[in-house]
C-alpha cells in the first residue's frame, strides 16, 4: 500500500469558502467597531446607529453561517475519503482473500500436462482428485 504523502489529497473544501468566511468576519468586526464608537460618542440614536446595529448583526449571522457551511462541507469530504478508503480496503480484500479460509473453495490451476485420457494429471497430495 502507498505511503500516505504519495496518495493524492483527499478533497478539501478550501480557499472560496474560507476566502466568504473571512470576507464576513471582516465586515462583522467593521461594523461591530463602528457600533462602539458611535456608542462611547454618546448622543442621540440615530440613522448610522441603526445601520452599523443591522449591519453588525447582519454580517455576523453570515459568517456563522458560512462557517457552519465551511465545517459540514469538510466534515462531508473527510467521511466521503474514509468511506473510499473503506471501499477500496475491502475489494481489494474480497479479491485477495477470496476463498483463503476454506481450501476447499480455493480453485487451482492445473500444474501438470493432460495425459493420455483426456483427463489432467493428478500429483499425489494433491488437492484435486481425477474424476471418471
Amino acid at each position: 500500500m502507498a505511503p500516505p504523502e504519495d496518495r493524492p489529497a483527499p478533497y478539501r473544501p478550501g480557499a472560496i469558502s474560507l476566502f466568504f468566511v473571512v470576507k464576513a468576519g471582516i465586515f462583522a468586526l467593521g461594523f461591530w467597531a463602528w457600533l462602539l464608537i458611535l456608542a462611547i460618542q454618546g448622543g442621540q440614536v440615530g440613522g448610522w446607529h441603526l445601520f452599523a446595529t443591522a449591519g453588525a448583526i447582519t454580517t455576523t449571522l453570515a459568517g456563522v453561517a458560512l462557517g457552519i457551511r465551511l465545517a459540514l462541507q469538510a466534515n462531508a469530504a473527510d467521511r466521503h475519503a474514509e468511506t473510499r478508503k473503506m471501499l477500496v480496503e475491502i475489494s481489494w480484500s474480497a479479491f485477495a482473500a477470496q476463498g483463503a479460509d476454506d481450501p476447499g473453495n480455493v480453485l487451482r490451476f492445473p500444474s501438470a500436462v493432460p495425459d493420455d485420457s483426456g483427463g489432467w494429471a493428478t500429483r499425489e497430495g494433491g488437492d484435486r482428485e481425477r474424476r471418471r
